[in-house]
């Protein structure tokens, strides 16, 4: 069974090496450091940079038929979480939007709502965006999201809510639109 690059271990064994792993997965590692920064391209590619470098010291003790890939999600998403606690707490500024509906149906307006989307995310409170991220992101299950984030699956079930809450009106968009989420943001990908 052939395994793609996202799946394939990283091990002599399989001819498949750390380089490649990064060359295949960095594009999308570097998308999800840059939606866990709020859109912030420095720390995002300082945060891409951390994490690949401790995957690459500790090749040796990940799994050989394991991909890394796992665990680097796990060094983003807890750098995140650390470069945040030390900046200082801002709080949440409302938004400004031009225009609430777009005035016209060509592609602007979907580019107009996932800016809007985007520098929302940005603006959540730190563990918020990042369940979110996880969540409609990365597709990982409450449970999954739980145990990277050392917290209970109730604790993401009520960040989920108060973020998708928070979102929806910053950016006005209606609970049926914002379902739509994940589809505005793989826009972005």
């Amino acid at each position: 069974m052939e395994l793609t690059a996202q799946e394939a271990a990283v091990s002599d064994d399989t001819g498949f090496s750390f380089e490649e792993f990064v060359l295949s997965r960095s594009p999308h590692l570097f998308k999800l450091a840059l939606l866990l920064t709020g859109q912030n391209w420095v720390e995002a590619e300082d945060l891409l940079q951390i994490a690949l470098e401790r995957a690459y010291r500790r090749r040796a003790l990940l799994s050989p038929h394991r991909s890394p890939e796992p665990y680097v999600r796990q060094v983003l998403v807890n750098a995140s979480i650390d470069r945040r606690r030390l900046l200082r707490r801002r709080g949440e500024q409302p938004l400004d939007s031009a225009s609430p509906e777009p005035v016209t149906d060509d592609r602007s307006g979907d580019v107009a709502n996932r800016d809007l989307l985007l520098r929302a995310l940005a603006s959540l409170p730190q563990r918020q965006r990042t369940v979110l991220v996880l969540r409609y992101w990365e597709d990982l299950s409450e449970m999954e999201i739980a145990k990277m984030l050392g917290c209970s699956v109730g604790t993401v079930k009520s960040q989920a809510s108060r973020g998708l809450a928070r979102l929806r009106e910053m950016s006005g968009f209606s609970p049926r639109q914002a379902s739509g989420y994940r589809e505005v943001l793989d826009g972005h990908e």
